[in-house]
């Protein structure tokens, strides 16, 4: 059950004009579950990405980055996406490549495009050959139910662990326009972005140019999708799709001006739900934990101390028990890696409780008040540095037994 995520209702994702959806069962991993996803978008449409930094990175993700690349380097726009669940397509070598391109082709041949214009994506277990002949005969059943309305099917089509589909959708009016977007993810555990196995694809009605898309969907990335982490693992797969179809009347043609900035915050803030659905529904979460680091000397350095803490099993394991042995969190800013930081001079809060003051123990906290915060089902926690202006949050979960049971039993 995810904390205080509720399951997205079908009726309540916007269609958005530009793009269709459509899905297949092909029994990939499971029988009876939707498993290959299509979206095609319509002339005008632009698309942007980020991706793994793992340096496994799976063979779908070195076709869409080589895709995207042939796209700014004057080729034709990118036409389609397809997603397939239940096996990850990497650590396959050149059979992967050969698979993934496999499918480019074989959708293109449907859609009447190029293979080119076609970007892939898999998701699920590592090391396994892609099953393309069942990918490639669900395509035309896929193609065949292609509308405007399939963002629930979409989102279920992506599930691997997760235990309910991820989605959000919201009208915006930005310069007297009116946008509307619909996104979905994915993604349970093996989440710790650059990128996190976490998929997201963001669609909206503007029409925006490549380079500013590029930009966009960075700077959406970094403040969501990068600001998450389960279990610290990075995964091969992880990839954010920006999608804008330029089917509405919003144009944005430079990266400034308040209809960018306007566009570049809603993007951001519904990035920001998609993103945060995925730890909410982190595998065996019972809790949703902020942490923010204030006052530091840069970015990188908050980043550092929040991921520290964020990350350390003996942090996350007290938060599940709700067990305030909060020298725990001291004990992570410590070993974060920066190293001239003045541990005097830090103050570290649990919501309203001030537990350490001065770098030691407040001497007006009393630990009945801290393990009230802990039993809470959401956390914040909250470190000052005394340093500088930067500031930097992060969200992650709890560590429960049943993490290890859902990825002891991943395969099975």
């Amino acid at each position: 059950m995810a904390v205080n995520s509720p399951l997205p209702v079908a009726a309540d994702l916007k269609p958005v004009a530009g793009i269709e959806i459509g899905f297949a069962q092909a029994g990939i991993k499971k029988p009876n579950r939707k498993d290959v996803l299509v979206m095609r978008l319509a002339d005008g449409a632009t698309v942007a990405g980020v991706f793994t930094l793992n340096r496994f990175c799976a063979a779908p993700v070195q076709v869409s980055k080589a895709n995207l690349a042939a796209v700014q380097n004057g080729g034709k726009p990118i036409r389609a996406l397809v997603v397939n669940t239940g096996n990850a397509n990497a650590g396959t070598g050149e059979s992967g490549l050969a698979n993934a391109q496999t499918t480019c082709a074989e959708l293109a041949k449907l859609l009447g495009c190029e293979a080119q214009q076609v970007l892939p994506f898999s998701t699920g277990v590592i090391l396994e050959p892609l099953p393309v002949a069942k990918i490639v005969a669900g395509l035309p059943a896929a193609v065949a139910n292609l509308t405007a309305d399939n963002w629930f099917n979409a989102a279920e089509a992506i599930m691997t662990t997760d235990t309910q589909p991820k989605a959000a959708s919201r009208t915006v009016t930005i310069g007297g326009h009116t946008v509307t977007m619909t996104g979905i993810s994915k993604g349970a555990g093996m989440i710790k972005p650059n990128m996190a196995t976490m998929l997201g694809y963001l669609a909206f009605d503007a029409k925006v140019a490549q380079p500013v898309l590029d930009e966009l969907v960075k700077y959406a990335a970094d403040r969501s999708f990068n600001s998450i982490t389960i279990d610290g693992d990075t995964s091969t797969n992880d990839s954010f799709m920006l999608i804008a179809t330029g089917a509405g009347s919003l144009v944005v043609n430079e990266a400034s001006g308040p209809d960018y900035e306007a566009l570049k915050e809603a993007v951001t803030d519904i990035s920001r739900n998609l993103a945060q659905q995925i730890i909410r529904d982190g595998e065996g979460a019972t809790k949703f934990i902020t942490i923010t680091v204030e006052q530091g000397r840069s970015l990188e350095e908050c980043r550092k101390i929040a991921y520290a803490i964020a990350h350390s099993p003996l942090v996350k394991t007290a938060f599940f028990a709700s067990d305030p042995n909060l020298g725990r969190i001291l004990a992570a800013v410590g070993y974060a890696g920066v190293d001239d930081l003045d541990v005097t001079k830090l103050d570290l809060y649990l919501d309203d409780v001030w537990v350490a003051k001065a770098g030691g123990r407040n001497p007006d906290y009393q630990e009945a008040d801290g393990q009230r915060v802990m039993k809470q089902a959401e956390i914040l926690v909250r470190v000052t540095l005394a340093r500088g202006e930067a500031s930097a949050t992060v969200w992650t979960c709890d560590l429960s037994h049943d993490y290890v049971s859902i990825n002891a039993d991943y395969r099975s």
